[in-house]
C-alpha cells in the first residue's frame, strides 16, 4: 500500500484540477476578472494554510536565510503567479476542455527541462527509454486529437446534467480563430512556467524540507505578487466584489482545495517520485474533465475527445511503465555492484589473513 500512495495522490491532484478548470471557466463566463480571481484564490489559500503550517512545522522548520527567501519568491513568481495569471486569460479566450487538453503538454515540457538540467536520464537505446518516448508521443497525439478533431457527437449524457440554464447560455460556440490561437499560445506559455516550478521545486526542497511551510510561503508571496498585478490592471470596484454565487465558490474551491491542499500534495509527490512522475499523470485531467462536464454541465462528448483521452491514458501508462522498468534496472545494477564490492572485500580480507599467517 505504501508504494501506491504516490499514484493515489496524483490521481487526487488531477481530479481536483479537473474541477478547477470547470468552476474557473464558469466564474469567468459570469464576468469575474481573471487577475482579481488569482489574487483572491491565493489570499484564501494563504489564510487557510498559515495557521496549519505554524502549528505543525514551526518548531521543526529549518532557518530561512535571505538568499533562500529570494529563491522562493522567484519560484512563486514564475511557477504560481505568472502561470495562474496567464492560464486565467487563456481560459477566458478558449474553453475548459481546451485548458485541460493543453495541460497535457506539461509532461513534454517538464521532461525536456528535467533532461536539460540533469534531473532525468533518457537512454533512447534501452527499452525503458523507448517506452518513455512512445508515451510522450502518445500524449502529444492525444492533445492534437482533442484540440483539432471533434468527429460525431455522443449525446448519451446530454440530458443528464445539473446546470442546464448556464449551459444554454455559453455552449457551444467557438471564438474567432485569432482569439483561439492566442488562448492556445497562452496556455502553452503557462505550462512552460509551471514546468519550471515543478523542476525547480525539487531543488528548493533540498534546502528547505518543510513542505507545508514552503507551500505557505509560496502562497503568501504569490498573494502579494498577484495583488500588485490585479490592482495595476483593474481598479473598478465592481471587479473586486464577491457574493454568494459562483465567484465565491470558485475562489473558495481554488484557494483552499486547489492551491492549499493540492500544492502541498504536489510538493510531497515531487519529493517522493520527482517532477516528471507528477507531470506525466496530467492526461487524467482531460479524462476527469470530460466525465464531470458531461454529468454536471451537460457538455456534448465528441468522438475526438474519447479517442484523445484513450491516447493520453495510453501515453501515461507507457511512461510510468518505462520509469518503473528503469528504476528496477538501476536497482539491479546497484545490487550487482554491491555484491561485487562485498565479494572483493571478502577476498581482500582472506588474502590479508593468508599473508599474515605466512609471515
Amino acid at each position: 500500500m505504501e508504494e501506491k500512495k504516490p499514484l493515489l495522490a496524483v490521481l487526487a491532484i488531477q481530479l481536483v484540477y479537473a474541477g478547477y478548470f470547470l468552476v474557473t471557466k464558469l466564474a469567468f463566463d459570469v464576468g469575474m476578472n481573471t487577475f482579481v480571481f488569482v489574487f483572491y484564490r491565493q489570499a484564501a489559500a494563504t489564510l487557510f494554510l498559515l495557521p496549519i503550517a505554524i502549528s505543525l512545522e514551526r518548531k521543526t522548520s529549518p532557518p530561512l536565510p535571505l538568499s533562500l527567501s529570494i529563491k522562493i519568491f522567484m519560484l512563486s513568481l514564475i511557477g504560481i503567479t505568472m502561470s495562474l495569471d496567464i492560464v486565467g486569460v487563456g481560459l477566458k479566450y478558449t474553453s475548459a476542455s481546451l485548458g485541460a487538453a493543453t495541460s497535457n503538454t506539461l509532461p513534454v515540457i517538464t521532461f525536456f527541462l528535467a533532461v536539460v538540467l540533469g534531473m532525468e536520464k533518457l537512454k533512447i537505446r534501452t527499452g525503458p527509454g523507448l517506452m518513455k518516448v512512445c508515451g510522450v508521443t502518445l500524449c502529444i497525439g492525444g492533445v492534437v486529437t482533442i484540440a483539432f478533431y471533434r468527429g460525431p457527437f455522443l449525446k448519451l449524457l446530454l440530458h443528464h446534467h445539473l446546470i442546464h440554464n448556464h449551459l444554454q447560455q455559453i455552449q457551444p460556440h467557438l471564438p474567432p480563430a485569432n482569439t483561439w490561437i492566442k488562448g492556445v499560445f497562452l496556455m502553452l506559455l503557462a505550462n512552460l512556467c509551471w514546468a519550471f516550478w515543478l523542476v525547480l521545486q525539487g531543488r528548493v526542497l533540498k534546502s528547505y524540507p518543510s513542505k507545508l511551510l514552503l507551500t505557505t510561503l509560496q502562497c503568501f508571496f504569490s498573494t502579494i505578487q498577484s495583488f500588485i498585478v490585479a490592482i495595476t490592471v483593474t481598479r473598478d470596484p465592481s471587479d473586486w466584489q464577491l457574493g454568494w454565487n459562483i465567484r465565491l465558490l470558485s475562489v473558495a474551491y481554488c484557494g483552499i482545495v486547489v492551491t492549499g491542499f493540492t500544492f502541498y500534495l504536489q510538493t510531497w509527490v515531487v519529493e517522493k517520485k520527482g517532477p516528471v512522475y507528477l507531470s506525466m499523470t496530467t492526461p487524467w485531467i482531460m479524462v476527469f474533465t470530460i466525465i464531470i462536464s458531461a454529468f454536471v454541465l451537460g457538455e456534448i462528448i465528441t468522438l475526438g475527445s474519447v479517442i484523445g483521452a484513450i491516447l493520453l491514458v495510453g501515453g501515461l501508462y507507457f511512461v510510468l511503465w518505462g520509469k518503473a522498468k528503469e528504476e528496477e534496472r538501476e536497482k539491479g545494477e546497484c545490487k550487482q555492484i554491491g555484491d561485487v564490492e562485498k565479494a572483493c572485500g571478502v577476498s581482500k580480507g582472506e588474502t590479508t589473513t593468508t599473508t599474515t599467517s605466512t609471515n
